[in-house]
């Protein structure tokens, strides 16, 4: 493959993916970001019980939750909802 070739390749993949992480924010300043996963995570879910999943604002809580929270919480805290046991309140 010649340079030209990979600069054309390299260049429908930036176009395809773009890679975003979660901006600063100031209530969580540390490099600790499990509280500010969990925010994201709620909030997400009290968004879309007001405005429903199409709303888009809501997608910036799915986004930043996505980014900063290991899948193996999100499924644990999925499932704590889904039996009625998840430790705080989704009401909006």
């Amino acid at each position: 493959m010649s340079d030209s070739e990979s600069d054309i390749n390299l260049a429908d993949l930036r176009s395809k993916y773009v890679l975003k992480t979660v901006p600063f924010d100031a209530r969580f300043p540390n490099q600790n970001q499990t509280r500010h996963c969990f925010q994201n995570y709620t909030d997400y879910h009290k968004c879309i019980k007001a405005k429903g999943e199409d709303f888009a604002p809501c997608q910036q809580f799915l986004q930043a939750y996505h980014a900063l929270c290991p899948n193996a919480w999100t499924e644990k805290w999925d499932a704590q909802r889904l039996a009625g046991t998840f430790p705080a309140s989704l009401e909006p």
